[in-house]
């Protein structure tokens, strides 16, 4: 009953991403370049690498580039533990941006294009702005960006909202820096940890909404279309 009405298609695409972000950088190793990226990934970030990933990758979110691919990039050229924390800080001000902006500057733009959406959102989100954005982004499905936007212009306090989304992010963007880690050294077990983190932290996304019954049929019209 409860996984027929979220169905397995959407988590294609999530698992697509996985396997052809990890192929992808295996497969830079046997480039004629690779050497030379294996030189400057892991190296010490200073205030201005930081600052200019933290800056550029707030940005791709902020326009809808997948949040796993910033976190990837960044285990990728600089580990997990800095990696997922600087692409942790992208993601949440990328968020923040997108919230912001139609909060207060494109509300009625967004509005005019999102009205029905919003609508159901705002009454998914305004119950308990925290669990429900947390449940939301342990979905490895849907779109961040709308979800954003529609969030601003819906009633949910931005504080929960941002906080939740901020949880929510964590577990896949410390298993997308994982895996970019372990691609880059090729480490087979490093790349196994981090699929069989993605796996759990989908299935405790698909419990979570399990537990929210009530708000079975919001929650399975905004899945299709938010992340």
């Amino acid at each position: 009953m409860g996984f027929r009405w979220i169905g397995l298609k959407p988590f294609a695409k999530p698992a697509l991403l996985v396997i052809g972000l990890t192929g992808g950088a295996l497969a830079l190793r046997l480039l004629p370049f690779g050497d030379i990226l294996k030189s400057h990934a892991h190296s010490h970030a200073d205030a201005r690498d930081i600052g200019l990933f933290v800056g550029l990758g707030a940005l791709a979110c902020a326009v809808g580039m997948p949040r796993q691919i910033v976190a990837f990039a960044a285990g990728y050229a600089w580990g997990v533990t800095i990696g997922a924390s600087m692409a942790l800080v992208a993601q949440v001000i990328g968020c923040a941006a997108d919230l912001f902006w139609a909060r207060w500057i494109a509300r009625d733009f967004v509005q005019a294009r999102l009205r029905g959406r919003a609508l159901r959102l705002d009454r998914l989100l305004t119950t308990s702005p925290f669990i429900s954005a947390l449940t939301l982004r342990l979905m490895p499905v849907g779109n961040n960006l709308l979800l954003n936007l529609l969030a601003g212009v819906s009633a949910v306090p931005a504080r929960g909202f941002l906080l939740g989304s901020a949880a929510g992010f964590i577990p896949q963007t410390v298993i997308f820096a994982l895996l970019g880690s372990g691609s880059r050294i090729a480490r087979a077990t490093q790349i196994e940890i981090g699929v069989a983190l993605f796996v759990v932290s989908t299935l405790i996304g698909v419990v979570l909404l399990l537990r929210g019954r009530r708000n079975r049929d919001e929650l399975a019209v905004t899945m299709r279309s938010t992340g």
